[in-house]
């Protein structure tokens, strides 16, 4: 089965990357890999602190993806699985993207204000054309409706 990667972060436009994603896998019949990347730098403490920030992490990134999680369930009879990585964040999703022959496309949310698409939108830009697979970047801005209509 072919699968969505959307990341899942604090991002708004996380949100519109998320549904695009869902709203694609339930119009093909394809799946959703959500992937979460925990930072290194949270973690340069003690090793006591460091696994109880690591820990505290995780629970954080498994309620915000149950919300997703549930949503992609109800609206779209589609159950996203969640992969939790630590490292930087571009490294680790084409990481994820190498190591999962079923992802079949990267899908990203650009955000819409004056500093730009983001910091890992302007590193896949950059790397699009060595990508093993397409890239999506859907606008952060984009309506609910719109998505709805071109997906």
């Amino acid at each position: 089965m072919r699968k969505f990667l959307v990341v899942l972060d604090d991002s708004r436009e996380c949100l519109n990357a998320m549904r695009f994603a869902a709203m694609r896998a339930a119009n093909t019949g394809a799946g959703v890999q959500i992937l979460s990347v925990i930072p290194p730098e949270e973690f340069n403490h003690w090793i006591g602190i460091g696994d109880l920030m690591r820990e505290e992490a995780r629970e954080r990134i498994e309620a915000h993806y149950e919300v997703f999680a549930k949503w992609m369930r109800d609206r779209h009879a589609i159950t996203p699985e969640l992969v939790i990585r630590e490292g930087e964040a571009v490294e680790q999703i084409l990481q994820q993207v190498n190591e999962d022959p079923e992802v079949g496309v990267l899908v990203l949310g650009a955000a819409s204000d004056k500093k730009g698409p983001g910091p890992i939108v302007s590193h896949m830009m950059k790397s699009s054309g060595t990508l093993p697979i397409p890239l999506t970047i859907v606008p952060g801005s984009m309506s609910k409706e719109r998505l709805e209509a071109i997906t």
